[in-house]
């Protein structure tokens, strides 16, 4: 799950020369939330890369109660790091070594659902394995041009196929895609 650009762009904090911090703050709305709140679903799991969960973890723990919060704090966080031992918002577990392995071992269990959001390069990587099931973009109707994107230069051509889409007032679209595979020629 990724809020992103018409361009692609996923980058929301300044840094590397970006100047577009918090672009998606004038298109929320209440009903938007709840579409996003709802599209999490009542119970799930986390996977997340350091950087992600750093970021998260000075935010959410404070952000007060809300259904969006309580879920992000209840959450297991599954976070790919070298420093397993300094995850400090729980609870949590750092995946190291074999990353596929660690998260086929995951979605072999029977828990939540398992939600990726930011790291975008997990997504290439879950994508690549077939361990992706569905792909949900919030499209934000602005252009940035430069900045992080969600699919990087090097990731393989994949199909998607289309499975719903919801609009807010402010024009951002709610889309979920289901992983097919490889892009077929």
């Amino acid at each position: 799950m990724e809020h992103v650009s018409l361009d692609g762009v996923i980058q929301h904090e300044n840094g590397d020369g970006f100047a577009h911090a918090n672009w998606t703050t004038p298109y929320r709305t209440p009903a938007g939330l709840a579409a996003v709140v709802e599209a999490y679903g009542s119970r799930f799991d986390l996977l997340l890369g350091r950087r992600t969960y750093d970021a998260w973890a000075t935010f959410w723990p404070a952000a007060g109660a809300s259904p969006m919060a309580n879920g992000l704090n209840a959450a297991t966080k599954y976070v790919v790091t070298h420093r397993p031992e300094s995850l400090a918002w729980g609870p949590a577990e750092g995946l190291t070594g074999d990353i596929v392995a660690g998260i086929q071992g995951i979605k072999a269990t029977d828990g939540p659902d398992l939600i990726v959001c930011g790291s975008s390069t997990l997504t290439t990587l879950l994508l690549e394995q077939g361990l992706a099931d569905e792909v949900v973009l919030l499209v934000y109707p602005v252009l940035l041009g430069r900045g992080k994107r969600f699919f990087s230069d090097e990731a393989d051509a994949r199909e998607l196929a289309f499975v719903s889409s919801q609009a807010t007032s402010t024009g951002v679209l709610l889309n979920t895609y289901r992983h097919v595979g490889a892009l077929r020629s």
